[in-house]
């Protein structure tokens, strides 16, 4: 009897050591969809699809919501199972999701900048202290290690130095010229360094592991964000400017990586899922707001289809990711262990 009582109590506990950092995963993935419906919906209807002004409001309350809900889930596992943190901690690919944090912090100060410059500052400053104690941690332990091998290197180890790219989008229209070069630089040549060592690892050693495949998509990020963290500092932004040389450059190398990994799609529609398929969300918001940026610049049509297909794309992606995340919760299938 006793036994019966302590199994349901005991699956919970086991099921609280196991809800890993990777969630935070779900909350900027819904971040950036915010951030993208908001965008393209605009102000004053002056957006591309006006009509998604209201839904983009209700997706920013809805991913406030879940932040603080997978937070204060996560904030208990660490209060009640400090070892499961530290091993998290250690792991060679999970480490690198911690600045997630950070990146949602940062993500929904830009949000906020329509909204509420108030709201927007204080989330950007805890985002980026944030960002900047993580670079510091997890690049320290990138420099001098045990046991890191170059198996473990896939395009998720951009999540650390991403964060940094995206200070400025916010930093800029705070003031804070200075410090957003100092991170935008930070984050730029860590990408270019980090971006040849995942290549040179997928081309020359074992492919990665199904679990991590959906990290593929990130490749395209990093180029996306840094395009319009790059717009907002050289002021591309201002009526009658335009895309400059090095602008360019970044919005269609991340084209590329795009279409390049909507080739693979056939490949990663066959792996079981994780929670690690909310990869796929952010990198394409990152490359939806980076083409409505694009747009605002050139007025060329060919932006505003684009940035309507990349839109429809990641609102199919959602939609799936929230089925099957769903289902994965009802019959068991997350927070277990690895």
């Amino acid at each position: 009897m006793n036994s019966q009582a302590a199994s349901p109590a005991g699956e919970s506990s086991l099921r609280l050591r196991n809800f890993h950092i990777t969630f935070f995963a779900i909350v900027l993935g819904m971040a950036g969809f915010s951030l993208a419906l908001q965008k393209v919906g605009g102000h004053d209807g002056k957006g591309i699809l006006p009509v998604l002004e209201a839904p983009a409001a209700v997706f920013v309350y809805l991913t406030i919501a879940l932040f603080v809900l997978i937070g204060i889930v996560y904030l208990f596992k660490a209060v009640r199972y400090p070892d499961a943190v530290k091993k998290e901690l250690k792991h060679p690919v999970k480490v690198n999701f911690f600045p997630l944090i950070a990146k949602v912090f940062l993500v929904m100060s830009v949000v906020f900048l329509d909204r509420d410059m108030g709201i927007s500052y204080n989330l950007w400053v805890v985002g980026t202290v944030l960002q900047f104690v993580a670079s510091l941690v997890i690049i320290s332990v990138w420099i001098r290690h045990t046991h890191f091998k170059i198996e473990h290197v896939t395009p998720g180890w951009f999540i650390p130095i991403v964060g940094s790219i995206i200070v400025p989008i916010a930093g800029v229209p705070h003031g804070f010229i200075e410090v957003s070069w100092f991170f935008f630089s930070v984050g730029l040549v860590f990408w270019l360094a980090l971006f040849t060592i995942v290549l040179y690892r997928m081309m020359f050693y074992s492919p990665i592991p199904d679990r991590l495949l959906p990290t593929l998509f990130i490749l395209f990020a990093p180029p996306a964000i840094g395009f319009i963290a790059y717009a907002k500092l050289a002021g591309l932004m201002a009526d009658g400017a335009g895309p400059d040389a090095f602008a360019r450059i970044l919005y269609y190398f991340s084209l590329f990586m795009f279409i390049l990994i909507l080739f693979k799609v056939q490949i990663l529609a066959k792996i079981n899922f994780y929670l690690s398929w909310w990869a796929y969300s952010f990198p394409l918001a990152a490359k939806t707001l980076a083409t409505v940026v694009m747009l605002h610049m050139t007025n060329a049509a060919i932006f505003r289809n684009i940035a309507l297909v990349e839109l429809g794309l990641l609102a199919l992606v959602i939609v799936m990711l929230v089925v099957v995340t769903l289902k994965a919760i009802i019959n068991s299938e997350i927070c277990v262990e690895d």
